[in-house]
């Protein structure tokens, strides 16, 4: 395999865990989440070279070990439920043999990056380009004021331009699924805001308009019932944009020691297919005719 040459002088382990906890303290992850160093090496090696990905798929670690990079930022965590065991018979476990073998480190933030201020859902909020006041759901107990679960913004806008503003902000070529209350020139005052599946935390929010990832059919009618229109987006989709507005900030935090990348072959693994292309432009426009 060709390995690439670095120039760069790189950095301890653990002093690139230290910072990436200082910028999202694990402890601020939901109980059940398994965050923080998942793997660390046998055999200790200058981190030179991080990768940053919204999932560690097989793909992904294929770029990682093409790119040689000494660390894998995965924002979800591939190891999530214990391994009984690690074998080549499952791609988590073929996952986890390839950065043991290959003297990877692994780290994964989740919930403590949506938490943050500057984390992912303080990004998925820039969608709203005009915000009034904005307050997590539910305020992280004894953390800086603007840290906890979820986003709730007070807006001015219509929702029209909501949905435009969403699409580009994502990525322009991501659909985004509507559950409708309102027609596209209903004025916005509030949003409800959670990166990936938001049912449960956004559950009762009483918003104008809820914009998550992705949502359960029962979840969707009952916000829809109560007037309220669901934005949805696909669960990595409204994380993943994240990542590029994190890794010159990590660079940063880091003195330039470390190449800071992000995948290339990261992506959700849904996408939506149109029958053709005036069907596709007039998703919006029909949605209303219900």
């Amino acid at each position: 395999m060709l390995r690439r040459m670095s120039t760069y002088s790189g950095q301890k382990l653990a002093t690139v865990v230290k910072e990436l906890e200082s910028f999202a303290p694990i402890s601020w992850a939901e109980k059940w989440d398994n965050v923080g160093l998942l793997i660390e090496p046998h055999r200790e090696k200058q981190i030179k070279r991080i990768l940053l990905t919204n999932d560690l798929t097989e793909p992904v670690m294929s770029e990682a070990l093409a790119k040689d990079v000494q660390l894998i930022i995965s924002y979800h965590p591939p190891i999530f439920k214990p391994l009984t065991r690690i074998t080549q018979s499952n791609w988590k476990e073929r996952v986890v043999a390839a950065c043991l073998a290959n003297d990877i480190a692994l780290y994964s933030p989740h919930t403590a990056w949506d938490k943050t201020l500057g984390g992912v859902n303080d990004w998925l909020s820039q969608a709203v380009n005009r915000i009034i006041s904005i307050r997590p759901l539910e305020p992280e107990l004894g953390a800086p004021p603007g840290t906890g679960s979820g986003r709730y913004i007070e807006t001015n806008l219509e929702i029209s331009h909501l949905v435009e503003s969403l699409q580009k902000h994502i990525e322009s070529s991501v659909h985004i699924a509507l559950a409708v209350s309102h027609q596209p020139k209903t004025i916005i005052q509030s949003v409800g805001i959670c990166a990936g599946s938001g049912g449960s935390l956004l559950k009762g929010t009483k918003a104008d308009l809820i914009i998550t990832g992705e949502m359960s059919h029962h979840e969707l009618l009952d916000f829809t019932h109560n007037n309220t229109t669901v934005l949805l987006c696909n669960h990595s989709n409204s994380e993943r944009g994240f990542l590029k507005d994190f890794s010159p900030k990590l660079g940063e935090s880091l003195k330039g020691a470390c190449e800071i990348l992000v995948s290339e072959t990261d992506k959700d693994p849904l996408v939506t297919v149109a029958k053709d292309v005036n069907e596709e432009q007039n998703i919006f426009v029909d949605c209303y005719k219900q």
